[in-house]
């Protein structure tokens, strides 16, 4: 189908109009897919009208919503490409944001209208403003038919999360889009046309777009959309709107794990959950698990639409810790520095393509060449495959420490800390040490802030678990960690904190 995302909301109106597409959470207010296609063409005129047409960039700020979704869809049938913002950037921020991308409207909230009014301002050619709950009315516009060399056409511009610098925009084409709907449904359990899910964590991240929200849009089925992430309200959500299918990044899940009542809630509706956005901590699947949950992982990038790597419920158990095999339409490789294929259990760099990699970085040809090297597409990622091809990821080639000659895979300690009954979140980060090169240092959170774990305590039971020399030398209790929007740890903020560099030690 040579045609983009805007036509979706048509085609379903066409077969199922009375359909529930969306829900807003907080009113209960429902749309059809017949309403939906009615006011994805009112906004598409109102986008016309301003002048935005094919190729232009509409960039959206703001919380979750139904009509967050209907502009992306009107931008889609445009040919336009939407830009969703971090709402939680600063002004100067956003403003890159906006100039990088060379957005010509900003459709922004009510809530975040400070926000995008001090953006703009700082910015050489400010963007159009539009406020995003405007009513959708007036005649619609829809694309008589598919558009010709619409699939490979960009879609959107999703900027990257910038841990580690200024974010980059990744272009992700309409067929990227496409493609991940695919391989979401012919993931596990699959998604179909009666499923229903609740889009919690933020839309301008690619987790909830391509997990939550546009595969079941394209399935047909219903995104129940809000605007904040509340657990027990959550939960209550959950069971009201009988939810099927449910994405949610590991920190969502493991502040689910902390409802006191969450034994005593059932959810006879819920086929599977998935966790991805960041390696979940084996005590929170093993949690749900125990409460007789389908439990699986997903592990994705941006850069891919997210779809990567898999974990089937059948296989969370057995390979606890993996994050599972390839999507159905995605390859995958471990390889070494020169690019070939490391063996069975020793450590590679994932490489990855298939039809749901990025079209590149948007005005950067010289970093997009250097990740798409040989044609796949780098990710940054160290992981070892057993026998059978599953892939368990140790750790993000910036974040390996190295200490006395010896490779220390984070993500490896910290699963092993988040055993400890008296840590209930950790990050393990590499800082300089004049005699190993680095040590391993633990920043851990208190299950008990007035009872915290003595530092000796927390070295002694990594030894019991690990090498010694993989255990932390030093550890830093903290009252939280320090977090991006979708749940990321910012170790790069903890190096600054506690070695005065954002960067890792050089080797």
């Amino acid at each position: 189908m040579d045609e983009g995302i805007g036509a979706w909301p048509a085609r379903r109106a066409e077969r199922s109009p009375d359909a529930v597409a969306l829900v807003d959470g907080p009113t209960g207010t429902r749309t059809s897919y017949a309403e939906l296609d009615a006011r994805v063409g009112a906004r598409a005129a109102r986008l016309a009208a301003l002048g935005v047409s094919h190729g232009d960039r509409v960039a959206l700020l703001g919380e979750n919503s139904p009509a967050y979704l209907e502009w992306l869809f009107a931008a889609a049938r445009l040919g336009a490409i939407t830009v969703p913002v971090n709402m939680r950037l600063a002004a100067p921020e956003v403003a890159y944001v906006l100039e990088d991308s060379g957005a010509g409207v900003l459709v922004a909230s009510t809530t975040f209208a400070p926000l995008a009014q001090a953006a703009c301002a700082a910015t050489a050619a400010p963007p159009r403003l539009v406020e995003l709950a405007e009513e959708a009315d007036g005649p619609g516009r829809r694309e008589p038919g598919p558009a010709a060399g619409r699939g490979g056409e960009p879609c959107v511009i999703m900027y990257t999360s910038g841990t580690t610098g200024r974010p980059k925009g990744a272009v992700l084409t309409h067929d990227n889009m496409l493609w991940n709907a695919i391989n979401m449904l012919s993931a596990g359990p699959g998604i179909a046309s009666t499923d229903v899910t609740i889009a919690a964590a933020p839309l301008f991240h690619i987790g909830a777009l391509g997990l939550s929200a546009l595969p079941i849009l394209y399935a047909g089925g219903t995104v129940v959309v809000v605007p904040s992430f509340d657990p027990a309200g959550f939960l209550d959500l959950m069971a009201a709107e009988r939810v099927t299918t449910q994405f949610l990044v590991p920190a969502m899940w493991a502040a689910l794990t902390r409802v006191p009542d969450l034994d005593d809630r059932t959810f006879p509706a819920l086929r599977f959950a998935i966790s991805g956005g960041a390696p979940c901590p084996v005590t929170v699947i093993e949690r749900f698990l125990a409460l007789g949950w389908t439990f699986t992982e997903g592990f994705g990038m941006t850069e891919l639409s997210p779809c990567a790597l898999f974990l089937d419920a059948a296989d969370v158990v057995t390979h606890a810790g993996s994050v599972g095999r390839p999507f159905l339409h995605v390859d995958a490789r471990l390889v070494d520095e020169t690019d070939a294929e490391v063996g069975v259990g020793e450590v590679g760099e994932l490489v990855l393509r298939g039809p749901t990699v990025f079209a590149g970085y948007w005005n950067r040809p010289e970093e997009t060449a250097e990740v798409m090297g040989g044609g796949w597409f780098h990710s940054g990622d160290l992981g070892v495959r057993d026998e059978r091809g599953f892939v368990t990821l140790v750790d993000r080639k910036k974040d390996m420490i190295i200490t006395g000659g010896e490779n220390v895979y984070p993500v490896e300690v910290e699963q092993v800390l988040h055993r400890h009954p008296g840590i209930a979140d950790v990050a393990v980060v590499g800082v300089g040490d004049p005699q190993w090169g680095e040590s391993v240092l633990a920043v851990v959170v208190p299950a008990d802030p007035d009872a915290p774990p003595a530092a000796a305590d927390v070295i002694a039971y990594a030894r019991e678990h690990v090498a010694h020399f993989k255990a932390p030398r030093r550890v830093e209790i903290v009252a939280e960690l320090p977090r991006n929007a979708t749940g990321k740890l910012l170790k790069r903020v903890l190096r600054e904190r506690y070695a005065g560099s954002a960067a890792a030690v050089s080797r």
